[in-house]
């Protein structure tokens, strides 16, 4: 009897612990790229604006909202876990639809993608760069042999932006200062609240969005500088793709805004709107990396 009470705590212990891991297993989603005679798969990427968990948290309302909309088609949302991997996948045509930075979406044209919309709120679309209040900078100057942190040596309004700003006030970028980039907006962010480094860049949307989760820790930093603003992220579409569903996924994507639920997944990006947009819509963004890369780097375009 003592035996079989022992085997059945045993059995009750193994069950316990594997219900537990089951809880603790973060949700991993599966994509397909083949299509059923009912519908058609299409993946959407988002560039990397968040970790992947928060992605999805923020975007996959989105995306559920084109499975509501459009009949006959699947669309997955699909988070990638940094700059480099999103590259890859965008430049090698992966996605079907995809929202890159105006940097990304310039060059995915060029590998087959068009423009057919964009996030609105242009002016939010700009860098900004942060120093604890407590840091003593006062001046660009003063960062002269600091370190800086960015997130993606790729990322437009949070690295290339700022490091023009700094060029054109005083510092030689790639001699006065050590650029870190660490990965991610809230890292970042969080570089410059830790001590890690003198100043952060990022842009307005993550920054909002750690005031709100983190208003103790944003209470000591502040945003020192920001840079003039650029066509905001865009929205593409690969060449293949029909332009009938091009149309259905741009029509369900610019009506967010008139409707309280659509409004309400808006504020949680945070935009106002998607908006209608073209290739042409991005031709300043040319014009801006064409310099980045005559003043500050060479970049890749």
């Amino acid at each position: 009897m003592e035996l079989w009470k022992r085997l059945g705590l045993l059995i009750v212990v193994l069950l316990t612990v594997s219900c537990d891991q089951q809880d603790e297993s973060p949700y991993q989603p599966t994509f397909s790229k083949t299509s059923s005679s009912t519908s058609l798969e299409y993946i959407v990427g988002i560039h990397p604006l968040h970790n992947p968990q928060k992605l999805f948290e923020v975007y996959g309302p989105i995306v559920d909202h084109l499975n509501a909309k459009i009949p006959n088609a699947h669309f997955h949302l699909e988070a990638s876990r940094n700059y480099e991997e999103f590259d890859k996948k965008l430049y090698s045509g992966y996605f079907d639809f995809a929202m890159p930075n105006p940097y990304q979406t310039v060059r995915s044209i060029k590998v087959g993608y068009s423009v057919f919309g964009k996030m609105g709120d242009d002016d939010e679309f700009r860098g900004i760069i942060l120093v604890r209040k407590d840091a003593g900078i006062r001046s660009v100057l003063d960062l002269k042999g600091k370190k800086v942190s960015y997130p993606a040596i790729t990322a437009l309004a949070a690295t290339m932006m700022p490091q023009y700003y700094l060029q054109t006030h005083g510092l030689d970028v790639k001699r006065d200062i050590e650029n870190v980039y660490v990965g991610s907006q809230e890292s970042s962010i969080m570089n410059v609240y830790l001590g890690q480094v003198s100043a952060g860049a990022t842009w307005p949307v993550p920054w909002k969005a750690f005031i709100k989760e983190h208003p103790d820790k944003a209470s000591q930093l502040e945003v020192k500088w920001q840079t003039g603003s650029l066509p905001n992220n865009g929205w593409v579409v690969r060449k293949d793709v029909s332009p009938e569903m091009s149309q259905k996924v741009a029509s369900a994507l610019f009506e967010l805004n008139a409707s309280e639920e659509g409004r309400k997944m808006l504020e949680r990006l945070p935009i106002s709107k998607f908006e209608k947009a073209n290739n042409a819509t991005y031709e300043p963004v040319e014009d801006y990396l064409e310099r980045f890369s005559m003043v500050v780097r060479p970049i890749e375009r």
